[in-house]
């Protein structure tokens, strides 16, 4: 697992990126062209479709979402209050409903959706799976679950800084996600910023459909990780270890990727 892959690691890594995440992170790494392709493969094809955006944020997917659906039946669920609060500052998103929760255990009855939507969120579940079967589980019959995220680097240097920091899985561990989850017709749409020139994919929107009302049992021994329990002493210096590291790879991986990357193009004139 990387390093700001936990609950309590993640809630603080994004307690400071919250504060230049629409103005920084999302103009590079998550564009509205990259957004709008991935909305595609999620079938919002009707107003009065019920929506989770799961790991919302600051709603930058969500305002993709209420272009294609009417935003009073979406529903904007995150972890950390810090970036919801930059979501209710949206005039766009003030009809969406906004809930604190976890995405590894969502706080709702059995085929409550239409439609589930994930992006950037998947990066930092402590067990994928679980989360994806959850996804499973809160939509009704027919209903299209999709999840974006990134994917495994080629450069072996960006692979082991990226899996230092978060998950960076290869495409195959999606789709087997998907599957096991229950879904079926699952779909794999590659996704990049219009900058990047790497050999291998960026990023993926992988979907599926729910077909049958079974309950989907996760694969998984992980116990689901609660970011408010008491720490010991010990759990609080590995949390401080964990985070300080983690922040560090994540800040590394941007610089260092657009180095190799300007080394890679300047290789090949």
């Amino acid at each position: 697992m990387g390093l700001i892959q936990h609950k309590r690691e993640a809630y603080w890594f994004y307690r400071f990126l919250s504060l230049g995440y629409d103005r920084w992170v999302n103009p590079l790494f998550w564009t509205a062209a990259m957004r709008e392709k991935a909305l595609d493969a999620a079938r919002l094809d009707a107003p009065g479709l019920e929506v989770l955006d799961a790991g919302a944020g600051t709603g930058f997917t969500t305002e993709g979402i209420v272009g294609r659906v009417d935003a009073a039946r979406v529903t904007m669920l995150d972890q950390s209050p810090h970036q919801l609060a930059r979501a209710r500052r949206k005039p766009v998103l003030a009809a969406c409903r906004k809930l604190l929760g976890d995405a590894e255990r969502l706080p709702f009855e059995d085929g409550s959706f239409d439609r589930y939507v994930s992006a950037g969120s998947i990066e930092y579940w402590p067990d994928p799976q679980r989360g994806i079967a959850e996804a499973h589980r809160v939509l009704r019959e027919g209903g299209t679950g999709i999840v974006i995220g990134p994917l495994q680097p080629a450069n072996p240097v960006l692979r082991r800084l990226s899996s230092t920091w978060m998950l960076f899985p290869p495409e195959s561990d999606y789709r087997a996600w998907f599957e096991r989850a229950g879904f079926e017709d699952v779909e794999v749409h590659t996704l990049a910023p219009d900058w990047y020139r790497g050999r291998s994919a960026y990023g993926v929107a992988v979907s599926g459909v729910k077909r049958g009302t079974a309950r989907t049992v996760p694969d998984t021994v992980l116990a689901v990780e609660d970011r408010a329990a008491p720490m010991t002493l010990g759990e609080r210096v590995r949390f401080a270890g964990r985070f300080v590291l983690g922040s560090a790879a994540g800040f590394a991986f941007v610089p260092i990727g657009a180095v190799l990357a300007l080394r890679a193009r300047l290789a090949r004139r």
